[in-house]
């Protein structure tokens, strides 16, 4: 089941994030670290509705983030479509016990059909540059790769913007 989180699901969403970063790093993919994503982001994602959770027998395997919101970096971007009507998907994330059973799949199918459920004209989205696993993973989705952006508190390398037009 995927539903919109809640404030109580705080603690069990930042563990499994922290157990994301720790496998990510144990894998050379230094995408996140002691400066994100944070405790007080994941709680404005809860306040603002747009946290998603994919739950298993009372269990949290997975997050995702839906939003309209374009973030500053983005601006710079030349997008396949106009700067309206779009859909930015963040921190989607699945606890490291459960990669490969396609729960990321899961969070994709369930964020893209949102997407056009709500007539959004596109998806949007970043992904590491370094992972070449989730650009793979974008890639075969139907996702185009665009420009590069940087977060400095994230890492050095670039991070490759990826659109999906509906």
């Amino acid at each position: 089941m995927i539903r919109k989180a809640v404030l109580s699901d705080l603690d069990a969403i930042y563990t499994l994030t922290r157990a994301c970063a720790k496998a990510m790093i144990a894998n050379g993919i230094y995408q996140w670290n002691e400066h994100y994503p944070t405790q007080e982001r994941f709680q404005k994602d809860v306040e603002l509705q747009e946290l998603y959770v994919l739950e298993e027998e009372n269990h949290i395997k997975g997050i995702i983030v839906l939003t309209e919101l374009m973030d500053e970096e983005y601006i710079p971007v030349t997008w396949l479509t106009a700067n309206t009507n779009n859909l930015y998907i963040h921190r989607v994330a699945v606890d490291p016990k459960y990669w490969g059973k396609g729960y990321a799949q899961k969070l994709m199918d369930f964020g893209e059909d949102y997407a056009r459920k709500n007539q959004y004209q596109s998806v949007r989205l970043d992904t590491f540059s370094q992972n070449k696993r989730n650009q793979k993973f974008y890639e075969t989705r139907g996702y185009q790769r665009l420009d590069d952006i940087y977060f400095p508190k994230q890492s050095e390398h670039p991070f490759h913007c990826y659109e999906l037009v509906l």
